[in-house]
């Protein structure tokens, strides 16, 4: 039986939302107690644009992959979205559960890499799936320049 093309939808952005969840709980954890006593980069924003920076970005993400899914199936694009999204899920414990900067930033150069692979990968199959993946790839440059500067205002 075929899935339906909504239902698909919401499974991938439901998905992503579901990432940035999971990272959002250990965030809160951490962001009044630790975070608060680490010294910040210039540039660095309030606290709460996190929040609504993420989650559009997370449905972005998780809508790149359904039109890519639409036009080609499962295949080298969406396992390749399947990595980025996996590293993604991977910084917010790096960074915040286990309070390392350091291991963040090596997440990080993974996610950047696996974000670029995949938008290259979408920039093959569907345009818009690429526009949607750009903003996303340019907020990660700036979250790599973030966590260099608390990697580098930080260390013990």
């Amino acid at each position: 039986m075929p899935v339906s093309p909504v239902l698909a939808l919401v499974g991938f952005v439901g998905l992503c939302l579901l990432v940035g969840a999971a990272g959002g709980s250990l965030t809160a954890r951490s962001i009044h107690l630790w975070y608060q006593t680490l010294h910040a980069p210039p540039g660095t924003p309030p606290t709460w644009v996190f929040a609504p920076v993420w989650t559009a970005l997370y449905v972005m993400i998780g809508v790149a992959g359904w039109r890519v899914w639409r036009r080609l199936g499962a295949g080298k694009p969406l396992l390749l979205w399947g990595w980025q999204l996996a590293a993604n899920a991977l910084w917010a414990p790096a960074f915040f559960g286990l309070h390392s900067p350091a291991l963040a930033m090596g997440t990080m150069v993974a996610l950047l890499f696996l974000v670029a692979l995949t938008s290259r990968a979408f920039r093959r199959v569907d345009r818009i799936a690429f526009a949607l993946m750009l903003p996303y790839g340019l907020w990660c440059l700036y979250a790599a320049y973030l966590n260099a500067g608390f990697l580098v205002l930080n260390r013990a």
